[in-house]
């Protein structure tokens, strides 16, 4: 599915009085979830930079054999 196909109007779901996931206190939300003091608490303990990881050349492993078909010659 493309992106940008699925369009919902944000005023269809409004904010409901939910309890918290992390701390248990009711505070409306759209969807269940972090309130706000925890998703702020969370984003400043868990939080990081993005960086960029060299995860090396992929080599198989010994027990890995080549597809049959792909070897077929014709």
């Amino acid at each position: 599915m493309a992106i940008g196909l699925i369009h919902f109007d944000a005023n269809e779901f409004p904010a409901e009085t939910q309890p918290c996931l992390r701390c248990g206190v009711p505070v409306p939300l759209v969807f269940a979830g972090p309130c706000e003091d925890c998703a702020a608490s969370l984003r400043a303990s868990m939080g990081g930079e993005a960086r960029e990881v060299d995860g090396g050349e992929y080599v198989p492993k010994m027990n890995v054999t080549p597809n049959a078909v792909a070897l077929k010659d014709d």
